[in-house]
């Protein structure tokens, strides 16, 4: 194992593989691929099955991000799917509105993303991939423990709009742990869906009830506003870090403040005179760099980052080996700095990895923001809009400003890794802003320490809020507190122990370990196992699991 403390192996298959957070989804995808599907077949069909079942994470009312290797193409792809603001969202119309509700409800990209995946690389349609989240939602699903836990925190928030209540919600309460869940109305909608694509969710009926529910609450989208969005197909942003190559979805996601890390972490360590190597998950040092550096990178993230077709995103300097050496000088291995730029992002996302037999894998993330996103539930068709909007700011200064028809800040990313020129590892970690500083930890636990998937799954994490007046409150896992926390307390950080209430989220990863001894597998669709072992680990601290055959 690649790390003392792991608890349990890793999963080992050659014909194909899936990971995420709940086993209903990986369960999902893995019956696509037995199926003769592909990763991206699979990738739809698990996402489709978490929109039932984790509605408090996501939902066919929010966005989704995907990079996807072509065994075919030998490239690596990237779709961002992240729904623009309403036409009628000026500076104006913000006068005297929040950021919240209806006014917080951006343009739900999702369907469009799971139609543009399907129409590119996929082998199946909506009809296929979305059965088995169909029947689930009619038959039902059992109330399982961390749900039960979830929904009871969250239960004020569901209560205050009637249609969440009534479809997430037994007579205004949380179902019984253990009993059984139904979503008739969103059955009805994926049905739609598999009959009518991507047309049946942004016109017609489905499209209609969107518009009622966000105008009912004083909002002013528009069925136009629905039916022009379309996703992007772009090129990854990328950084070396060891030898291997990075990759990432390009803003407005937050996925290039990973790659700057990355470059901090070997640039600083080549000035500072240090070897990440030469550590151990236990190094208060390797701690401390790993912080020091999240502050440099996220005050550069939160400075710049916006939708590029309105706003300057200079990463062409800010990914820069030189901007990394001079941003190093900040960093003083004695002690806590103060970050320049202060902010944090909520959230709760769901990650889905996926490979399959011909050597394509689909590292994919999707969300509706915050728990229960907006907390609106769309008459009739028992799914949530999400409040991605609430990611924009009123600052008129801002580069992120609200705009019409603009993609605001994203906290959803997802990683993939290359190495040679070969596809190596899809990963990701999902839970709102501490996304992009917890990828970058796990790849120095993989890269530096020589953890596996699953070791960097299981070992402890830190969260850190970025603050201005001060280093800001470190947050370490228990383990982890108890082996560096004194420490790191010595050097200025303001250390505390992690509570149930504070969350790290959940680490999903497939890496492919290729035996080129063996030829390259044929095209679909022919069959044959992949030449090599997928190899995958999913975190306990989700209901999660890596399933392959």
């Amino acid at each position: 194992m690649g790390w003392s403390e792991q608890g349990r192996s890793e999963l080992v298959a050659r014909n194909g593989m899936v990971t995420t957070s709940h086993p209903l989804a990986a369960q999902a995808g893995l019956e696509i691929l037995q199926k003769g599907g592909n990763a991206m077949d699979a990738a739809v069909a698990g996402l489709a099955m978490l929109d039932v079942v984790s509605p408090n994470d996501t939902g066919i009312g929010g966005d989704v991000f995907v990079l996807y290797w072509s065994a075919a193409d030998r490239k690596l792809y990237s779709l961002s799917s992240a729904g623009w603001s309403p036409e009628g969202w000026t500076t104006g119309y913000f006068r005297d509105r929040k950021l919240e509700g209806v006014n917080a409800v951006t343009i739900p990209g999702a369907v469009a993303g799971f139609d543009a995946m399907l129409k590119r690389f996929g082998t199946m349609t909506f009809r296929e991939t979305f059965e088995r989240a169909a029947t689930t939602a009619e038959q039902g699903w059992g109330m399982s423990e961390r749900h039960h836990r979830d929904l009871v925190r969250n239960l004020d928030v569901v209560r205050e709009d009637p249609e969440s209540a009534r479809v997430f919600l037994r007579d205004d309460d949380v179902p019984p742990l253990y009993s059984i869940l139904r979503n008739p109305d969103l059955a009805r909608t994926l049905r739609l869906l598999q009959e009518k694509g991507r047309d049946g969710f942004y016109k017609g009926p489905v499209a209609d009830a969107i518009i009622a529910r966000v105008k009912a609450g004083g909002g002013v989208m528009t069925n136009t506003d629905l039916e022009a969005f379309e996703p992007e197909w772009n090129e990854p942003i990328t950084t070396s870090y060891r030898g291997y190559d990075v990759f990432q979805v390009p803003p407005p996601g937050q996925g290039w403040a990973t790659l700057l890390q990355l470059n901090l972490l070997e640039a600083c360590g080549q000035k500072l005179g240090l070897d990440l190597s030469k550590f151990n998950h236990s190094s208060p040092e390797y701690w401390h760099l790993l912080v020091e550096t999240k502050k440099l990178a996220y005050s550069d993230l939160l400075r710049y980052n916006a939708d590029p077709k309105f706003a300057d995103v200079p990463l062409d300097r800010l990914l820069s080996r030189e901007h990394a050496v001079e941003v190093c000088s900040r960093i003083d291995m004695q002690t806590a700095g103060t970050p320049d730029v202060a902010g944090t992002l909520k959230g709760g996302t769901v990650n889905l990895i996926a490979a399959d037999r011909w050597g394509n894998m689909a590292s994919v993330v999707h969300s509706v923001y915050n728990v229960y996103g907006s907390r609106i539930t769309v008459s009739g068709h028992g799914f949530l809009l999400h409040d991605r909007g609430s990611g924009f700011s009123l600052d008129p200064a801002s580069p992120n400003r609200v705009e019409p028809r603009k993609r605001p800040f994203h906290t959803i990313i997802t990683g993939f890794v290359m190495k040679d020129g070969e596809p190596l590892l899809g990963f990701g970690n999902m839970q709102g802003s501490i996304q992009a500083y917890s990828l970058a930890t796990h790849l120095a636990n993989m890269i530096d320490l020589g953890f596996s998937p699953q070791a960097t799954a299981d070992a402890a994490r830190y969260v850190h809020e970025q603050k201005n007046d001060g280093p800001g409150k470190l947050v370490l896992e228990p383990r982890l507190f108890e082996r560096v926390g004194q420490q790191l307390q010595a050097l200025g950080h303001q250390v505390e122990s992690m509570t149930a209430d504070i969350s790290v989220g959940g680490f999903q990863g497939i890496l492919f370990q290729q035996d080129r001894s063996i030829p390259t597998p044929p095209r679909y669709p022919e069959q044959a196992p992949v030449n090599g072992v997928y190899r995958a680990g999913s975190d306990p601290r989700k209901d999660g699991q890596a399933v392959g055959w």
